[in-house]
């Protein structure tokens, strides 16, 4: 059996489809994953023998255009490049009897894998990691035309496949509802197998090899990592008032006894991308005497790790759509570490309890007095963060493969028996 694993973005940052073609290969099924160039994938991707991976250049016009209207028609250039290039590598590949696409982008996706690769007997299966439309509406604004006409294609795309898996049960609802579609399944992201606690005094050795790379001040720190893909719809303005928030009460703090002094935080920002450079620009204006700051972009070998010697997670995932939950907070959950969570609806409620697995915060000022209240006492009492870590890993659950085999793997393989 043949399936071919789409998603018209970087591969090497497409972790949900990464596992499903890694799930896939090991269900015995021979896999062509299809997508952008960028980032390189991990050894077990790239070096399995029943995965063939096939990358396209990514479009780059659109990146340049700040402007709802120059972006708009930056993008359908974009979009009839890609979909020419999309349509040529398709065309090469062996008949398969799976098509398994990521949306967004939802077009021209699986507008050209359907004219492309539809076949009688041909299933095709949609993964939505959220609305694309929602995604387009933060870039061009309101109901533009473009934007009507993303979201009547996703309704109407949603309505067509065989299967719509979907990573929330409120986005599985909306297609319902409002898209009218039966046909969907909910597959929540959930932790590969290497993100995995990490005893105390593992933690400790290995983040002050950690802290030694990125050049922090010796001495205890607190470590914070946020995990981000520094795309439009994560809210950076958040962290850096927080910031100049925490850095202020921190100072009263220390002012009010003397001798006192707060643990100096660190926080790490992991990833890369076009928003990376404008964030490091604001954090270097501020004040920051106790927090310090480090981007890094991480090996994919490595990146568990530095999640596991984490104190604390942050994410400031601002949902376009209020129905997508990021795979993020799955990496952090699998490592045993808590997090701060920026609230943005319901959706998030499936995954994070607030006071029992992680905090949710609202504001940025909300934000710093979470962290003051966390590391106040840090590192001598960490009772608070302790109860936050042990409700992480009481609601850990299962691993990525657990799941797929469990919520995934009826729905994509229902003919196929179990490995």
């Amino acid at each position: 059996m043949r399936a071919v694993v789409l998603a018209l973005t970087d591969l090497g940052r497409s972790a949900r489809m990464q596992y499903h073609a890694h799930a896939l290969a090991a269900s015995g099924v021979d896999v062509d994953f299809v997508g952008l160039e960028g980032t390189p994938l991990p050894a077990r991707i790239a070096d399995d023998p029943r995965i063939a991976v096939h990358r396209i250049a990514s479009p780059t016009l659109r990146l340049t255009q700040t402007t709802g209207v120059a972006y708009a028609f930056a993008a359908m250039y974009d979009t009839l490049r890609t979909s020419i290039t999309l349509w040529r590598c398709l065309r090469r590949l062996r008949s398969p009897s799976l098509v398994l696409t990521a949306t967004p982008p939802a077009f021209p996706t699986l507008a050209i894998a359907s004219l492309a690769l539809r076949r009688r007997g041909v299933r095709f299966v949609v993964d939505w990691h959220n609305l694309g439309y929602t995604v387009l509406r933060m870039r061009i604004g309101g109901w533009h035309p473009v934007v009507r006409l993303a979201r009547w294609f996703e309704r109407r795309t949603a309505r067509a496949v065989d299967v719509n898996l979907c990573v929330s049960r409120g986005m599985a609802a909306f297609l319902r509802s409002r898209f009218g579609v039966t046909n969907t399944h909910v597959l929540y992201d959930r932790p590969a197998a290497v993100f995995a606690p990490l005893q105390r005094s593992e933690r400790e050795r290995f983040r002050q090899g950690l802290f030694g790379r990125l050049g922090v001040r010796l001495g205890v720190s607190g470590l914070i990592v946020c995990p981000t893909s520094w795309t439009d719809d994560e809210d950076f303005d958040v962290i850096v008032e927080a910031v100049h928030d925490l850095e202020a009460q921190i100072r009263n703090w220390e002012l009010a006894v003397p001798g006192r002094r707060f643990v100096d935080l660190v926080v790490l920002v992991t990833g890369d991308g076009a928003r990376r450079r404008q964030f490091e620009r604001l954090f270097a204006g501020l004040p920051a005497r106790r927090v310090q700051l480090r981007t890094r972009w991480l090996e994919p070998e490595e990146y568990p790790r530095v999640v596991g010697s984490a104190d604390l997670g942050l994410c400031l995932h601002r949902s376009s759509s209020g129905l997508d939950i990021p795979i993020k907070l799955a990496d952090l959950s699998g490592a045993g570490v808590p997090v701060c969570a920026l609230d943005y609806g319901a959706c998030l409620a499936e995954r994070v309890r607030h006071g029992d697995n992680g905090l949710l915060f609202s504001t940025s000022r909300q934000l710093a007095e979470l962290l003051f209240d966390l590391f106040e006492t840090f590192p001598a009492d960490q009772s608070a963060l302790d109860r936050l870590r042990a409700g992480t890993r009481r609601h850990a659950g299962m691993t990525w493969d657990e799941g797929w085999a469990r919520e995934a793997r009826p729905a994509l393989l229902p003919e196929m028996p179990p490995s």
